[in-house]
């Protein structure tokens, strides 16, 4: 039994690097099923999921090599068609390998994902998506069946901009027959790194980072090297946690306009925020100030940055209300937040959270990946020893959280039970 043991209150000080991207990094490692040949990406990061991920794809029969933060995978012999449950089940990114399948061996068995409890998210914009390009798709057993000898291109009108299906679907697309134009597309960063590295390996494709992506279908793809985007959710928690804290924090390696939205919340509630080409300086020097946020696809407010924002307005001045409008069980870790003496009611998809002078240290539980880094960040500005438990969810998404923070001036440490 691991644990994370937090002495508060810190102040955050220094400057920290930012990661690659966690929810850019395993569909470009899906991608890479794709390619007969070998696929190098750069800035990959060291988390729990990667290796997951890195599992997965040799299960399936690719060969995977993993050194520092670059990885090579080479999907050039023999695939299988069907992902393991075992694993397929702790991560809901594999559902991802499903497009490349389809399109690389007509044919793929995936088992229904897991992953964080945080809502429904069903996958019947995948399967719909992949019906109109003329795949077979059946389900039985825990398992989705998919079935086509070559897709082809077809005019998808997604029903909800979700990441996944738009992902799925524009690695579909890469080698199908025909034009493929996926309308009400996702517009996340994310979905524009994977339309690049597919690009590098010769895909034909436009528009990614807007509502209509079109997809010119090639025969096949080539090698080709990419260097995964910065996490701009990981960037996004340093930056809360410098604003809660009151501290003076300086993000490296980050892309400023992919944190438009959260940056200007930050400066809202009262911080200095400073944009470089590749960093941003966020100092606050007194008591964050109450707002009301609303969470909405990008490019609104990330949905993952949500519990970190409702720690910051839980010791804000004044009275906030935060609105969650993409994933209705992120409210799972207010009764964690609670026990550290916040004020937070929920009410439907709306939490009023009254803000109060501190918070204090208590043992708290992670629900998810999110929620866990939320609750770090709610340690740091406890009065007393903050225990966080099922750090298990944290390390999925985050590299060695505890000695970043602690490069910052952090009193954090891994404790076993």
């Amino acid at each position: 039994m691991r644990y994370y043991a937090i002495e508060g209150p810190a102040r955050l000080v220094g400057s920290v690097p930012i990661s690659g991207a966690k929810n850019s990094v395993l569909k470009l490692m899906a991608a890479a099923l794709m390619v007969p040949g070998e696929v190098t990406l750069h800035n990959v990061p060291r988390i729990t999921d990667v290796v997951l991920m890195s599992e997965v794809l040799t299960r399936l029969g690719a060969r995977v090599r993993f050194e520092g933060h670059s990885m090579t995978i080479a999907a050039d012999g023999d695939l299988h068609d069907e992902t393991p449950y075992d694993l397929v089940t702790k991560m809901r990114a594999s559902i991802e390998v499903l497009g490349p399948l389809l399109a690389r061996l007509g044919r793929a068995r995936v088992a229904l994902p897991g992953g964080d409890a945080i809502g429904s998210r069903p996958i019947d914009l995948h399967l719909r998506g992949l019906e109109r390009m003329g795949a077979k798709i059946g389900a039985e057993h825990g398992y989705v069946e998919a079935i086509a000898d070559r897709l082809h291109g077809t005019d998808i009108v997604l029903e909800f901009p979700s990441v996944g299906a738009t992902d799925n679907l524009l690695m579909a697309a890469v080698t199908a027959r025909g034009t493929t134009r996926i309308d009400n597309a996702a517009r996340e960063p994310e979905v524009q790194d994977l339309a690049a590295m597919l690009c590098a390996c010769g895909a034909r494709i436009e528009g990614a980072g807007t509502t209509t992506i079109t997809v010119e279908g090639v025969d096949e793809l080539h090698p080709a090297e990419h260097t995964v985007l910065p996490d701009r959710i990981e960037a996004g928690t340093f930056a809360i946690g410098a604003a809660a804290t009151r501290g003076d924090v300086e993000l490296i390696g980050v892309r400023p306009e992919h944190l438009r939205l959260p940056l200007e919340k930050l400066e809202q509630a009262g911080a200095d925020v400073t944009e470089g080409t590749s960093s941003v300086r966020v100092t606050m020097s007194g008591r964050p100030r109450a707002m009301d946020l609303a969470v909405l696809p990008y490019p609104g407010f990330p949905t993952d940055l949500q519990p970190m924002m409702m720690v910051l307005l839980s010791c804000a001045q004044g009275a906030s209300i935060l609105t969650e409008n993409v994933f209705e069980s992120r409210w799972l870790f207010v009764d964690e937040l609670n026990r550290m003496g916040s004020q937070v009611r929920v009410e439907g998809h709306h939490a009023v959270i009254r803000g109060v002078e501190r918070l204090t240290g208590a043992p708290v539980r992670a629900p998810d990946i999110r929620a866990g880094a939320a609750l770090v960040l709610g340690g740091l500005v406890a009065h007393g020893r903050t225990e966080v438990h099922a750090i298990e969810h944290i390390e999925r998404g985050y590299e060695d959280l505890p000695g970043k923070l602690r490069g910052l001036g952090a009193r954090i440490t891994l404790e076993r039970a």
